[in-house]
């Protein structure tokens, strides 16, 4: 009966009475087994569902407990506050798909076309790939007081968008991209273009006009704006 009764931070296996202690479990992460790993990343996958439609600020640990089905004492015992939650949610989820996103200027050093091309084709794969990051970016990172706006910069700062600058920049003084682009908006413009019709697509879905409208679509549709803009094609009769 003690063994039982043991708390749940014992690891699976330490049971019995042992000399040497067993080591403290680390912030947010389970104790151990394949059960607790997956009760975690519900529990991850809930927060961002909940995050993407109400916003971080408005979003509590007892609101993602019944998000996810559970005890709010379940969530506690993973991520013992909400700023610890979006700590994790910036290292297992975000930095990823930032990593992927900022190799893409560094692949197309000399073809600026390419570079565009293939970072709008990658913000809509992400966008698809995970149907939360397309609303949450527009609450979060976009809208002024965004929580993962400003946690984020605090942690790692904005080297990879002034990377991102001085690469536009450079195309522009080598005659490789409109000199009348703003570097310090082309990233952000693209974004817009791709991120914004994934986050509003309930709505504009609707319009039997737009049902051929696909990822596609809004990645060509994005990077013919940003690279020839609205005027006809030269050539054009």
């Amino acid at each position: 009966m003690k063994a039982a009764m043991k708390a749940p931070e014992t690891p699976v296996g330490h049971a019995t009475a042992s000399s040497t202690p067993a080591p403290a479990r680390r912030p947010g992460r389970p104790s151990g087994g394949v059960g607790g790993a997956e009760q975690r990343e519900r529990l991850i996958d809930a927060a961002l569902a909940l995050f993407a439609r109400q916003g971080m600020l408005d979003t509590s640990l007892a609101a993602i407990a019944r998000e996810a089905g559970v005890t709010p004492a379940m969530v506690h015992y993973y991520f013992k506050t909400r700023d610890q939650l979006i700590d994790v949610l910036i290292d297992e989820r975000f930095l990823p798909l930032r990593a992927a996103l900022g190799d893409l200027f560094d692949q197309h050093r000399d073809d600026p076309v390419a570079a565009l091309t293939a970072l709008a084709q990658r913000f809509v794969t992400v966008g698809q790939r995970h149907p939360w990051f397309p609303p949450l970016w527009m609450r979060e990172v976009i809208s002024e007081g965004g929580v993962l706006r400003q946690r984020m910069h605090e942690r790692y700062g904005s080297q990879n968008q002034e990377k991102a600058y001085a690469a536009i920049a450079r195309w522009q003084r080598e005659g490789r991209l409109n000199p009348a682009l703003e570097p310090t908006l082309l990233f952000q413009s693209l974004m817009g273009l791709t991120l914004l019709p994934l986050a509003t697509a309930r709505m504009w879905r609707a319009d039997p006009a737009k049902h051929h409208v696909g990822a596609e679509e809004i990645a060509r549709h994005a990077v013919t704006l940003i690279t020839q803009g609205v005027g006809p094609r030269p050539g054009a009769a």
